[in-house]
């Protein structure tokens, strides 16, 4: 996920935690006991989401838009991203730059960033200047009006984004050979940020065809977190936004991944890299794909193994074993296409075989015996837990709802997360691990510096 001038900042854990997926097509508001959210749909297709939080005298405004990098066009990798940076650089009303300046002048703050599967904007000002906020994102939103020169200065820079932050990187360089090794078809296999012969042809064409294809209010999702009434929000929203027209939004359609019939594994060595890396992921189901029965029991799944200093892998791997400084895993699901379960490590030594057949130990053992009581209940604690920690953030809030909304969940769907956890049982555990943890699913990474034998060596066998 990249944001305008750096990497976006991960999600908080529970981001994407919603499990059913039918968009909601209620018209009237909803309050909501754990958020006090209320959801409307204005004439032209937009969707509203206010949020009350009273902590401070500030608001979280953010629109999503459902389209991502997914969506780019064959040989224009790159371009979703792209744009995201030129909706900065003026519209028939204001001109380049003028954007962020207002918000700071009005002491806020603003940036986007695009993911596979979407890309948002947004700010944090004082609760007073929330139409400000508005007039602003609903102007640029139908009138986005870039000249020439500004799109070649962008397109310098994203050039050089990409040189500083993945060219320059060998974990980022390696993780982007992992992604296109993943996938055999469908358009996650393509970095976020472009192929680099592919940033070189991106023009000003490219950007407004791509703007007028999927940018209009009946493709947003307008987020507000903050201290508010939402009634109020809700008529500056028809005041700005709803009087903008619908657009004809380009369909979206990704070719489904095929099953895979082999593990596949990919060893790169660096002279740039001192510490090797290891790390293995598994095709999973997500929100847009695959047995979505599964998503609860793999959220719980994943911090039984390797969530924390109390989970299975760190304690066998790390304290007890001593294979690795660090060790761990994470569930990718809140996605339009496949999902993603992996394991990652530190190793404690360029030879990785006693570590890979460590971490198969601790996977065979629950898929042969299952899960303790006592792990259970402590995970199903732990991911519940987080529900209170998130709305001690307006930001956080509105990265949830909006990550979650925008690929076709529901506010609903939120509420009723922590009752699909608490519900997860011992089958449930093992059930999901046997669908996912399945090797020719699997695809396995190694990073390591080069062998004494070939201090300058590439890819490995």
């Amino acid at each position: 996920m990249l944001r305008r001038g750096r990497l976006f900042s991960k999600l908080t854990s529970f981001a994407a935690m919603a499990v059913a997926m039918v968009l909601s097509s209620a018209v009237a508001p909803q309050a909501a006991s754990n958020f006090n959210a209320k959801d409307y749909w204005l004439d032209n297709g937009l969707q509203l989401v206010v949020i009350e939080n009273h902590r401070a005298p500030i608001v979280t405004h953010m629109v999503w838009y459902r389209v991502g990098a997914i969506d780019e066009y064959e040989g224009k990798s790159g371009l979703a991203h792209f744009l995201e940076h030129l909706m900065f650089k003026g519209t028939s009303k204001m001109e380049p730059g003028e954007f962020s300046k207002t918000i700071a002048k009005n002491g806020g703050q603003d940036n986007a960033f695009t993911s596979s599967d979407y890309t948002a904007y947004y700010q944090n000002v004082a609760a007073d200047r929330l139409e400000l906020v508005m007039s602003m994102e609903a102007d640029r939103m139908v009138n986005l009006d870039i000249a020439e020169d500004e799109v070649a200065a962008e397109r310098d820079v994203v050039i050089e984004e990409r040189r500083s932050r993945v060219d320059n990187s060998p974990s980022a360089a390696f993780r982007e050979k992992l992604s296109a090794a993943r996938y055999d078809v469908h358009p996650y296999r393509v970095p976020i940020i472009g192929w680099p012969e592919d940033l070189k042809t991106l023009n000003r064409e490219d950007a407004m065809g791509f703007y007028k294809s999927f940018y209009g209010p009946n493709n947003a999702i307008v987020v507000v977190v903050g201290d508010v009434v939402p009634e109020e929000v809700l008529a500056l929203a028809q005041k700005h936004y709803g009087v903008l027209e619908a657009r004809e939004i380009a369909d979206r359609f990704h070719p489904p991944e095929p099953a895979h019939t082999e593990a596949r594994r990919l060893v790169h060595r660096d002279p740039r890299v001192r510490q090797p890396s290891w790390n293995r992921s598994y095709r999973a189901p997500s929100v847009g794909t695959g047995n979505k029965v599964h998503i609860p029991a793999l959220e719980v799944l994943s911090e039984i193994v390797g969530g924390g200093s109390t989970s299975r892998l760190y304690r066998q791997i790390v304290v007890e074993d001593k294979l690795a400084i660090d060790v761990g895993s994470y569930y990718s699901h809140g996605r339009l296409g496949p999902g993603t379960f992996a394991l990652y490590a530190v190793p404690v030594s360029t030879d990785t075989a006693a570590l890979e057949a460590g971490i198969e130990d601790v996977l065979a053992d629950i898929l042969e015996n299952g899960v303790t009581a006592e792990e259970l209940e402590r995970a199903k604690h732990s991911l519940t837990a987080s529900v209170i920690y998130a709305q001690d953030s307006g930001r956080g809030l509105a990265n949830i709802f909006g990550a979650s909304l925008v690929n076709g969940q529901t506010i609903e769907d939120l509420e009723a997360w922590p009752d699909h956890i608490a519900a997860v049982s011992y089958d449930d555990i093992l059930a999901a691990a046997k669908h996912v943890l399945v090797a020719e699913q699997s695809i396995t990474g190694i990073l390591l510096p080069p062998s004494p034998e070939q201090p300058d060596a590439g890819d490995a066998p």
